[in-house]
């Protein structure tokens, strides 16, 4: 995700580009007059520290914000804001739901879901409330007909938000349940725990650091599980699934 400020109005004077969190814009720049999103959706302050009113930018041009949304001040923070808008019917037709954080059940919004608009951040979709039943991951981008791309039979139903991880990754993971086995410390994707490690499957882990994904077959294919920090002794609990391959979440997926 990527916003560019802009000192003066009309994306004058000088730049910084911004692809985080930012607390305080004073150490870039003295003030702020306008901004091109070029990615993701944002909330912006007229404070420091994420103080003061807040504005909410999506992706666009704004050459001159302050006269567009009648602001008194100009930003001087701003946080990234993950944010996904969900449609009952396909090609994004019918009833709609923004979304910009975890929805442990959709019916309180819409009956069904048939398509949606990834505008930024990365989610792990449901096709049953309360997270669970199958899990699906989306990046930012458009599911006019995401039925038929994923191959699903039920349509979502629930959705979490996968929190964006900067910095290293590390997982270990066993032959066995309860961390027993053989063992193999991976830091970077494997799509085949067979070829790398000759282990014909993998029972348990711990994840210590970074976000990941793990696939039932070799290659990144079959039924999926997101894995976040944390120790997992038993794949048994989780449908029995065996995992063969493992990616990591990017922070450049988002």
């Amino acid at each position: 995700m990527r916003v560019t400020f802009y000192e003066e109005k009309n994306f004058q004077g000088r730049s910084y580009d911004c692809t985080g969190d930012c607390a305080d814009f004073s150490s870039y720049m003295n003030r702020c007059h306008s901004c091109r999103v070029h990615s993701g959706c944002w909330m912006m302050y007229d404070q420091p520290n994420y103080m003061g009113n807040q504005f909410f930018f999506r992706r666009g041009e704004y050459a001159d914000y302050m006269s567009m949304f009648g602001m008194n001040n100009c930003i001087r923070s701003c946080r990234m804001i993950p944010m996904v808008t969900f449609y009952e019917e396909r090609n994004f037709q019918g009833r709609s739901y923004d979304c910009m954080s975890d929805c442990g059940d959709f019916s309180s919004y819409l009956s069904r879901c048939h398509s949606c608009r990834v505008e930024s951040g990365c989610w792990m979709m449901y096709d049953h409330p309360n997270y669970m039943g199958n899990q699906y991951f989306f990046r930012r981008g458009e599911y006019a007909d995401y039925m038929s791309m994923f191959g699903m039979n039920n349509c979502i139903r629930s959705c979490r938000m996968i929190p964006m991880h900067r910095g290293s990754y590390r997982m270990r993971i066993y032959e066995r349940e309860n961390f027993m086995g053989q063992m193999h410390e991976m830091m970077d994707d494997c799509d085949s725990i067979m070829d790398r490690y000759r282990m014909s499957h993998c029972q348990s882990c711990h994840v210590m650091e970074g976000h990941w994904l793990m696939y039932e077959q070799p290659h990144y294919r079959g039924k999926m599980l997101y894995f976040r920090p944390g120790e997992y002794r038993n794949f048994s609990n989780m449908g029995g699934m065996r995992f063969m391959s493992m990616r990591r979440i990017m922070d450049s997926w988002y």
